[in-house]
């Protein structure tokens, strides 16, 4: 086992400092990604299915060269295939299990190989716990708003309907993180989660390319992205595309500044949305 270092909270990721309960101390082995990856929580049942295993595997092999690090906790099930799946990718990843980060105490001991692994290929694990903190009910709600508070964006990939996955999913609104999902089948209750956070707004993710949009990645046109031609755009439509460029918008806020009819902007953003042109995301209306 590598070194367990104690940071401070002036040496936590600059998102972490931000949540309204951040931890007073941290434990770290190995190596956080720099400041110029973006971190990515993903989460999930440990009762997966084989579908909830190659979705999140999917969509992590598609990440593979964009500075995304993967956090997720350890845990059996779609938590070990979300770490797995980002050292195949090249990856860094964080895990952050509901312990302390001692060898004897580590939870689930049955991933020790793939802490070690984690180590080895230049990621790290952390603890909010002592090395020798043992695992327990309590320590699992304070472990997942670490992860919720760590990320940009937190992406459920299966989650029945009361599941504790949940807990981190409404942690990361809480602290104003995006929150994403994968769909599932209507037929599998391992989805209900899922499927109701997406009608509660939650981003819908079928692909890398979705999840890099969710993190807000600029895109190549080689990607599949089609180039904006801006002359053909309306003078109202320019005016929309110009003002949600700048930032996101609530759609009453951006209505407000267009000052026209509200029937007429309403059916404008439609149409723009219809289009391609903007997307509304957790709220928000942006450029598509």
């Amino acid at each position: 086992m590598s070194t367990i270092k104690r940071l401070s909270p002036s040496q936590f990721p600059s998102l972490l400092r931000e949540i309204n309960d951040p931890p007073k101390e941290l434990y770290l082995e190995g190596k956080l990604p720099d400041a110029s990856f973006i971190y990515l929580t993903i989460v999930g049942s440990r009762k997966y299915s084989s579908y909830g295993r190659e979705a999140c595997e999917k969509v992590i092999a598609e990440l593979a060269g964009y500075p995304v690090a993967i956090i997720s906790g350890l845990a059996v099930g779609i938590d070990t295939i979300a770490h797995q799946a980002a050292l195949q990718a090249g990856l860094p990843t964080v895990a952050i299990p509901g312990s302390g980060l001692g060898r004897n105490v580590l939870h689930p001991s049955s991933n020790k190989k793939l802490a070690d692994e984690i180590i080895e290929a230049g990621g790290a694990l952390l603890s909010e716990f002592p090395p020798d903190y043992p695992a327990g009910l309590h320590t699992f709600p304070r472990r997942n708003r670490i992860m919720a508070g760590l990320a940009k964006a937190v992406l459920i990939v299966e989650a029945g309907d009361k599941s504790g996955t949940l807990i981190t999913a409404k942690l990361a609104t809480d602290y104003n993180r995006d929150v994403l999902a994968i769909p599932g089948s209507i037929f599998s209750a391992g989805s209900l989660g899922t499927n109701n956070l997406i009608k509660l707004g939650a981003t819908p993710v079928c692909s890398g390319r979705d999840l890099l949009i969710g993190l807000g990645f600029d895109l190549p046109d080689e990607y599949g992205q089609q180039k904006l031609n801006l002359e053909s755009l309306t003078k109202s439509e320019q005016k929309v595309y110009e003002i949600l460029k700048i930032e996101p918008l609530p759609r009453d806020e951006l209505i407000r500044n267009l000052n026209l009819p509200i029937s007429e902007a309403n059916v404008l953003l439609a149409m723009m949305e219809i289009k391609g042109i903007i997307k509304e995301m957790m709220g928000e209306l942006r450029v598509g």
